[in-house]
């Protein structure tokens, strides 16, 4: 081979590294202008983890402008903190429930009836935010945390069990929850909200008003309207970071946390249930979830 040959094929390598360095750099600017979520999107879809490792963590704090103190209000003679915490520590895929609160009193309470509480700040804005900082508090690691609202008593362990599979179980998104059917004189109660998904079972929007709506202003009885329930669990990793994700205007508009992580370009994966939905949101509320479990014998 001669020398002209040795160089040329030389200078072909080198041009074809060359050519190589310019693309990585060029794909990390571009990483760094969409935003750290564009690289922890593609870790996320790159890596083999099953997710196998998950807690529950039923947020709580006795500050609140609609009812003060809900977490302690008593159900049938048992703090509703206590029924909720009952029913998550029957689910399957929790290896682990814990409760998170800013407040001494709901702590001494829910040491007294057997949970783990960890401590977290009076700043948390919203359950995710004190679920991220519970979750960093654990000594143990965890893959998926259940954020489990203290205000759903009677939530199903089948339910908690379907959101952490349909997350072990897609890749590509953060976030899972459950949706059940509306109930027509609900539609345009704003403390129940409302959901909306495509038909591969992705979150599109989350309302406080009826959505899908219609130019007739009126409830379709022939639609069948989403529900959103409390439940959600997400990716450790992504939790970790939704803190420092910046309010976004729909999330602030509607006062709904899930928007910032729709409006942020991440999939959440949404799976429908048959529940009959017996959130405490307001003080009248608690009257009707006991008779309902008077009248289903749940006491």
């Amino acid at each position: 081979m001669s020398s002209k040959s040795i160089c040329t094929g030389s200078s072909l390598s080198d041009h074809i590294s060359t050519q190589s360095l310019l693309i990585h750099v060029a794909a990390a600017a571009a990483a760094v202008a969409v935003g750290a979520h564009a690289y922890f999107y593609y870790y996320r879809r790159s890596a083999t983890m099953f997710r196998s490792r998950v807690v529950g963590i039923i947020p709580a704090r006795f500050a609140s402008s609609r009812f003060q103190g809900k977490p302690l209000v008593e159900i049938l003679g048992k703090p509703m903190i206590q029924r909720t915490w009952e029913r998550a520590k029957l689910a399957a895929t929790l290896d682990r429930v814990v409760v998170a609160t800013d407040d001494e009193k709901i702590a001494e309470c829910c040491r007294g009836f057997g949970a783990d509480v960890i401590m977290t700040a009076e700043s948390c804005r919203n359950g995710a935010e004190r679920c991220s900082e519970a979750l960093q508090k654990l000594e143990k690691k965890y893959d998926i945390v259940v954020n489990i609202q203290g205000d759903e008593p009677l939530i199903e362990p089948e339910i908690i069990d379907g959101i952490v599979k349909a997350l072990q179980t897609t890749p590509d998104a953060v976030f899972s929850t459950a949706v059940t059917a509306l109930k027509p004189e609900d539609a345009f109660d704003p403390n129940r909200v409302k959901c909306v998904v495509d038909n591969r079972g992705y979150a599109i929007y989350f309302s406080r008003g009826l959505i899908p709506f219609n130019k007739s202003g009126k409830v379709n009885p022939a639609f069948p309207y989403n529900l959103h329930l409390g439940i959600q669990s997400y990716d450790s990793e992504f939790l970790k970071i939704y803190p420092d994700l910046t309010p976004t205007p729909l999330q602030l508009e509607e006062d709904l946390e899930q928007l910032k992580v729709l409006e942020n370009g991440y999939k959440m994966k949404v799976i429908k249930v048959d529940h009959d939905a017996h959130g405490v949101d307001t003080p009248e509320d608690v009257a009707k979830i006991e008779s309902y479990m008077r009248e289903k014998n749940l006491a």
